[in-house]
């Protein structure tokens, strides 16, 4: 089988499970009631503060033109969220509209606040406009950590027992312990309320980045200033893991028969080290790097909280506290569409790093 018939059968297959998450995830909002339930509450709030707003504005109106004002306004709402319509005319057509890429309008306030802007939006410019602060605080972060964790795992592996080694160990070991919100709380309160040399709100990153993306390089001092501390701790966090994982398939390679038999013959370290070890442990630690990469897209909903980095996670936690389905089907469908291309440049990647692989 050529390899152009096995990518477009891979593409296919990874296709499939696209449909297949976004139609599940619109099952699983209409289905079991969640978004309703969600726009109920939403509607009795609305309709109880518009009752107040009109009793003030009119103290001499009857409570019987009160209540029809406020019954007609109710029944409005109704229609405009689509809660007297069956779940399948509700939430299905925002599926179909998805997968054509027309992911629809935010019907949140809360989401639009995440975003920085006012309804009407839609939920494409919601994701353009906070997908750059998350790829700016967490991806980047990812980046550091894994540059510094190719640098740190082989060290420990190639020579174990080493102080190095023992680092490596040790730091995950502690590293695995402690969550990563609990580590932000702590950077928070002892470098942005104790030293006040950061600070303790990430919002003022935002129009950071917009003058960065007009072109601005003058607001990258700004940026950096807000956006140090967070990515600070996320390597910190992250780093020791992404090591230890390094380490453990260098470690595990090492052992093996065909390595040792290149030692055995005299050849130089590092025909032994390029030639042989890397070549092998080149599918595994490309797997982990590609999809730790992509997984940064969907941002991490409680530090970003911590941090007031309205991010990716803030935007999906957003949508989920309000039941907004467009904007969650249309996130749980890029995050899906990230991962499959992933998946796919993986898949392409294998044929050239892992010399077994042959279609």
């Amino acid at each position: 089988m050529s390899l152009a018939r096995v990518i477009v059968r891979r593409a296919i297959l990874l296709t499939i499970a696209l449909i297949i998450v976004v139609f599940l995830t619109a099952f699983i909002i209409g289905a079991t009631g969640y978004d309703l339930k969600i726009w109920n509450a939403i509607i009795i709030e609305e309709t109880r503060a518009y009752r107040e707003s009109l009793t003030k504005a009119n103290p001499n109106m009857s409570p019987q033109e009160v209540n029809k004002l406020v019954s007609d306004y109710k029944a409005t709402l109704e229609e405009l969220y689509g809660v007297n319509k069956p779940w399948t005319t509700r939430v299905l057509p925002l599926a179909l509209n998805v997968l054509i890429l027309k992911l629809g309008d935010v019907t949140s306030n809360d989401v639009a606040n995440v975003v920085g802007r006012q309804l009407p939006l839609t939920v494409s410019d919601a994701i353009l406009t906070v997908l750059p602060r998350t790829i700016v605080m967490i991806t980047v972060a990812e980046v550091i950590v894994l540059l510094l964790g190719l640098l740190l795992g082989p060290r420990a592996a190639f020579k174990p027992g080493s102080l190095t080694d023992n680092f490596v160990i040790g730091y995950a070991a502690v590293m695995n312990a402690i969550p990563l919100w609990w580590m932000a709380l702590i950077m928070v309160f002892f470098f942005g309320y104790d030293l006040g040399i950061a600070p303790t709100s990430g919002r003022g990153a935002i129009a950071a980045i917009n003058q960065l993306g007009s072109g601005d390089i003058t607001a990258l001092g700004s940026l950096l200033y807000y956006a140090w501390l967070p990515i600070v701790t996320i390597v910190i966090n992250f780093l020791g893991g992404t090591s230890y994982i390094i380490r453990a398939t260098l470690i595990r390679i090492v052992r093996e028969d065909f390595v040792v038999v290149a030692e055995a013959k005299g050849l130089p370290d590092n025909i032994i080290y390029r030639s042989y070890i890397l070549r092998a442990a080149a599918p595994p630690i490309a797997t982990y790097i590609i999809l730790g990469l992509a997984g940064t897209i969907g941002g991490f909903i409680i530090t970003e909280s911590v941090f007031d980095w309205p991010g990716m996670g803030t935007l999906y936690y957003a949508a989920i506290t309000t039941g907004d389905a467009s904007t969650i089907i249309g996130l749980t469908y890029v995050f899906t569409l990230v991962y499959v291309i992933a998946r796919l440049i993986l898949e392409i990647l294998y044929v050239f790093l892992d010399p077994r692989v042959r279609y």
